[in-house]
C-alpha cells in the first residue's frame, strides 16, 4: 500500500511549509494531514512524509509514536476521548468509561465492529471546570452522565 497527499493536501502541505523556516519543523501539522486524510498514520504515509521534508522516515515514525494524538492504526470512524485526568476521575470519567465500554462493548483501545466507534482514554483535555468530559471528533462534550452518553451515541449512528 502506498501513499500521496490528495491534490486539496498536497496544496495545504506546500502552504504550511511557508510558515516555517525548516522543512523538519512542518512535520507535526503534515502528520495532522496525514490523519485528516487516510484517519490514521501508516508506514507508507511516515516513509512519503520522510521524502517531502528531507528527513529519515525513523525520526517520521519517533515523532508520530511519541505524541498520543496521532493515532497509529486504524480507528473507528467517530474517535472517543474521555478525559481520565485528575479533574475528570474526580467528577466520574472512570465511570463514564466503564458505561462506554459496557453500551459499545469495547475495551479503551478498541473499535467497534461495525468501525463506527473507536475508545479511548486520554490525558488532559483542558476542560476541567466541566468534568466529566469526552471529545468525539473534534466536538466536546461536557458534564456527562450516563443519559447524555446516550443521546450523544444515538445522533452518531
Amino acid at each position: 500500500m502506498s501513499f500521496e497527499f490528495t491534490t486539496e493536501n498536497k496544496k495545504k502541505f506546500e502552504e504550511t511549509l511557508t510558515r516555517y523556516p525548516q522543512k523538519k519543523a512542518a512535520l507535526l501539522p503534515a502528520l495532522w494531514l496525514v490523519q485528516e486524510q487516510l484517519g490514521w498514520i501508516s508506514p507508507e504515509a511516515m516513509e512519503y512524509l520522510a521524502r517531502l521534508l528531507e528527513m529519515t522516515p525513523a525520526y517520521v515514525y519517533e515523532t508520530a509514536t511519541f505524541y498520543t494524538m496521532y493515532n497509529k492504526k486504524p480507528i473507528g470512524r467517530h474517535h472517543i476521548q474521555v478525559c481520565n485526568s485528575v479533574c475528570c476521575c474526580l467528577r466520574g470519567s472512570e465511570e463514564t468509561v466503564k458505561y462506554i465500554q459496557k453500551k459499545l462493548e469495547i475495551e479503551v483501545g478498541e473499535s467497534t465492529p461495525d468501525g463506527r466507534f473507536h475508545l479511548s482514554a486520554v490525558e488532559c483535555l483542558g476542560s476541567c471546570g466541566t468534568a466529566p468530559m469526552m471529545q468525539i471528533d473534534n466536538d466536546y462534550y461536557e458534564d456527562l452522565n450516563a443519559e447524555k452518553v446516550d443521546a450523544i451515541l444515538e445522533k452518531m449512528k
